[in-house]
């Protein structure tokens, strides 16, 4: 499935896309490169999903946890700083990986090794344009 953001005002139609097409689903890796809109992307979301107040990429702290009264606990990992995946187990991401949380991940590449088989994979691309292409295998 492709959904097209021509615009950054068009994330709240795209957001409300995605969560409809994703349905119950748990564990999502978003792929893209670096400036792509991974993290803008996973914001609008989580404002979709009803969470107020974000606190943007946690790329320091590798994850952000947030609640939603609509969806319960859901977890956004920005994983670009971390060199190997013992990284990631130091910080119990198997844990919250196999919970019944929802996990947005960023740069997934890190620890293809410990995602569920369930993932669902997007990728952002960039268009000649500036638009974005989200793809969602789902």
């Amino acid at each position: 499935m492709e959904i097209r953001i021509h615009s950054i005002e068009d994330l709240p139609r795209a957001s409300k896309e995605f969560i409809d097409a994703v349905g119950h689903r748990k564990v999502f890796a978003f792929s893209a490169e670096m400036g792509a809109g991974k993290t803008t992307f996973i914001s609008a979301v989580l404002n979709a999903m009803g969470v107020d107040e974000i606190e943007g990429s946690p790329t320091y702290s590798l994850v952000n946890v947030y609640d939603s009264q609509m969806f319960g606990r859901i977890n956004h990992f920005d994983l670009y700083r971390i060199r190997e995946e013992e990284e990631a187990l130091d910080i119990g991401i198997e844990e919250m990986l196999y919970s019944d949380d929802i996990c947005f991940i960023e740069w997934p590449e890190k620890i293809d090794n410990l995602l569920p088989d369930n993932v669902i994979w997007s990728y952002i691309r960039v268009n000649e344009d500036s638009s974005r292409t989200l793809t969602i295998e789902l």
